[in-house]
């Protein structure tokens, strides 16, 4: 990934551009503090989810009812996240480089590194028939990725160093897919499930669907807007069954799917374009009331589309649109905590789950495998219920920042 400015490279779930508020000048807090608190809510709920006796809000609502809940907004902030910097590295790599080649280069490759990195996380969870169990592999599949992905320094005896392990690590990853097996539910032995690649693997299509739409249009300044619209459109004519196609192809295939996660990020690119653009300075109080009456086009939009459902399993369009009014006003509020007032040391603790995203992604899973290949189950059968069990997803989650905090000032980094 790439970074944008002079300071140290930070990362969104896709990406590690660092925010700026002028071309290329200086960075925003306002994107690393929104994706940290972002991570940090997400490391909370996940662990939170193996909590009995929690209340129905806690917890995603279900697909057969129309309703959401705030872990149902989780994902979409990552996706608004991945959007606020996808202009923005766009720029700084074609500042470095003016081949296009080169661009969608990186922007494929990109893409195909989460998907992998969600099908390892997805597929570790399964029965395996290997010799090793699903949690041991699924280590060693994220063990070589981060030493693929692994930043290593400019010096020549830095990039000696890493280029070595990055061939190790992509060797290593290449092999455990190869030796991959799981039991199937009719008990048959078979190779990687790719039905679902995870939350990472979500957002790498995503990231690709939305780029063939940005990167050929980004000179026009209308044509974000025109994209969100036709996005939600097709979100709105796929979830009334006007539209059926989506619901028939694979992600994989397909990734633009019914068109919700693609109007969040789209969303995301529409709000940089307003905050934190490329071209010029922007103005402020300019940018923060188009991006508010922003939001509540997209409230008034999602209480429009209610008829079709409100679901985040079921990717309706109000959830997008309640989404993505939210993420807006949180952004917006961040951007003039953080980078118009300068009012950033309130989020030390969650700011290096911004800066280093995807490190901080995949701790807390390296911690549940590790468990899992020792057979820990301690955490299973004690601190599992209502309060207690609250107290320890508040624990875990202050823990995994508070180890995130200490690798990033270590220097240990992950960058796409």
């Amino acid at each position: 990934m790439t970074t944008v400015g002079i300071s140290a490279p930070g990362l969104p779930l896709a990406g590690s551009e660092a925010a700026v508020t002028s071309p290329a000048t200086r960075r925003s807090g306002s994107i690393d503090i929104f994706r940290g608190i972002t991570m940090a809510v997400m490391i909370f709920v996940n662990d939170l989810a193996s909590v009995h006796g929690m209340p129905w809000w806690t917890e995603h609502a279900p697909a057969r009812l129309d309703e959401m809940t705030y872990v149902d907004m989780v994902f979409p902030f990552f996706l608004f996240a991945v959007g606020l910097s996808l202009p923005l590295s766009v720029a700084q790599r074609l500042r470095r480089n003016l081949s296009q080649p080169a661009l969608w280069w990186h922007i494929v490759t990109r893409a195909i590194a989460l998907i992998v990195l969600g099908l390892i996380l997805a597929n570790a969870e399964k029965t395996t028939q290997m010799g090793i169990s699903g949690s041991t592999w699924g280590i060693l599949g994220l063990l070589c990725a981060s030493l693929y992905l692994g930043v290593y320094g400019k010096s020549d005896r830095a990039r000696n160093i890493g280029r070595i392990l990055r061939i190790a690590g992509f060797v290593g990853v290449v092999i455990l897919l190869v030796i991959y097996r799981r039991v199937t539910p009719s008990g048959q032995t078979a190779w990687i499930d790719f039905s679902y690649p995870e939350i990472l693997g979500l957002i790498g299509c995503s990231y690709l669907a939305i780029s063939v739409l940005y990167v050929p249009t980004r000179r026009w300044t209308w044509a974000p807007t025109a994209w969100f619209v036709l996005l939600t459109a097709f979100n709105a004519f796929s979830s009334a069954h006007w539209i059926n196609f989506p619901n028939r192809l694979p992600i994989l295939l397909w990734p633009y799917n019914n068109g919700a996660m693609c109007s969040i990020m789209m969303a995301g690119i529409m709000v940089s374009s307003l905050f934190l653009s490329v071209n010029h300075a922007p103005a402020p109080h300019k940018a923060t009331w188009t991006a508010l009456g922003f939001a509540a086009l997209a409230f008034a939009a999602g209480r429009l589309l209610t008829p079709l459902g409100i679901s985040k399993i079921r990717a309706t369009p109000t959830w997008s649109l309640y989404c993505i009014g939210a993420a807006v006003l949180l952004f917006a509020l961040f951007y003039w905590l953080c980078d118009v007032k300068h009012w950033q040391r309130w989020a030390a603790l969650v700011r290096p789950g911004g800066e280093n995203t995807l490190l901080t992604y995949l701790l807390p899973d390296l911690w549940y495998f590790a468990l899992s290949a020792a057979g820990v189950t301690y955490l299973k059968m004690h601190w599992n219920a209502g309060w207690p069990g609250v107290a320890r997803a508040v624990v875990f989650t202050l823990l995994i920042l508070v180890v995130s905090g200490m690798l990033t000032r270590a220097k240990v980094r992950l960058q796409l």
